[in-house]
């Protein structure tokens, strides 16, 4: 069970947030699937400016989660031109001037890292934004990291004598970040592993124990958040998970899962009886927001299968390729929906 201090229907981003126009081409952006390679000509800002420009807007997405009355924020990734590209090209053992190849859960080829020495997280990766969120707010604040099975499965594997080798590199790579992170102040860690249902049959054989190795020794809440890939580039999502009991059994406090778009069968969130649930209220494919309403019959919803103390109410997934209003309103109406429910259930 969660160790946090959130309160029953706890509410707040899965991780990022719409990035704004003057600092990211968000044209190009959306054209191209999520890149796995550092890709700086996505950014509108000079490289002498970016590091001022992306803190600027950080501080800009904080405030409309502060507005909407979220119980915690991230940074919205801003600074990020994919969830797991930042982290995974900052760590020794890549060869960042030529790039492997991968297949994506779309089917198609893409350019990824490609590993040709030991694994190993050389210096901090996302410190010195968490010191920024906590100066800013005293909400708690949650981080976002790719988690070591979605990276092995988003790299070209050119040193490891096979892929679960691999993923336990990443692991413990990422596990010098989430110990970092809880002893910088962080209050919730979490691990973005979409691929553990791309991939099930890989999942099953070395997944749970590479996101267990990621999470040895947490010290705060952590978070394992699972999806069926950005609205923006999938449509027909199924209906079920092919990999989602056996996260009760790993590490993390929390599960985050994607319900909204593909109307999930929310009895599945009964396969997860050990753990709090992340359950996702809004379709990020619809770029119409959900009224409050709308969101509170989907909170009822899950609220015949989970106890509201074990339930944070959520996106589906990441709202970065939406656009800024949508975000916006989707995220306010968010909140309005929860307390809707809170009201309904005498919790304000």
């Amino acid at each position: 069970m969660s160790r946090s201090n959130l309160p029953p229907l706890a509410t707040g981003l899965v991780g990022s947030y719409a990035q704004p126009g003057w600092l990211i081409d968000r044209d190009r952006l959306g054209e191209r699937l999520p890149p796995r390679v550092r890709a700086r000509e996505l950014w509108r800002v000079a490289p002498e400016w970016l590091d001022e420009a992306q803190r600027d807007a950080t501080i800009a997405a904080v405030n409309d989660q502060l507005k909407a009355g979220v119980d915690f924020v991230t940074d919205g990734e801003i600074r990020r031109e994919s969830y797991s590209n930042l982290f995974a090209n900052a760590l020794d053992g890549v060869d960042l001037d030529n790039p492997g190849q991968a297949i994506d859960r779309t089917g198609k080829a893409v350019p990824v890292p490609r590993v040709t020495g030991p694994i190993r997280r050389r210096e901090a990766v996302e410190l010195d934004y968490l010191k920024l969120l906590k100066s800013y707010t005293d909400l708690p604040v949650k981080v976002t990291l790719p988690g070591p099975f979605t990276m092995t499965q988003q790299a070209q594997n050119d040193y490891y004598p096979d892929e679960e080798s691999l993923a336990l590199a990443y692991a413990a790579a990422v596990n010098e970040e989430v110990k970092a992170l809880f002893a910088a102040g962080a209050d919730i860690v979490q691990l973005d592993e979409p691929y553990v249902q791309a991939r099930p049959e890989a999942a099953r054989r070395y997944a749970a124990a590479a996101i267990d190795r990621a999470l040895e020794g947490a010290t705060g809440t952590t978070v394992l958040h699972v999806c069926f890939g950005y609205g923006r580039h999938v449509d027909n999502k199924p209906e079920g998970y092919a990999f989602l009991a056996e996260l009760d059994a790993t590490r993390a406090d929390e599960i985050s899962v994607e319900c909204a778009q593909p109307r999930l069968d929310l009895a599945l969130l009964e396969q997860l009886p050990h753990k709090r649930i992340n359950v996702g209220v809004l379709d990020l494919r619809d770029t119409r927001p959900e009224t409050p309403e709308l969101v509170a019959e989907r909170i009822r919803a899950a609220l015949r299968h989970l106890p509201a103390e074990r339930i944070v109410v959520a996106p589906d997934c990441g709202m970065k390729y939406l656009p800024r209003d949508v975000a916006r309103a989707k995220l306010f109406n968010m909140v309005a929906g929860r307390n809707i429910v809170r009201r309904e259930l005498g919790l304000e």
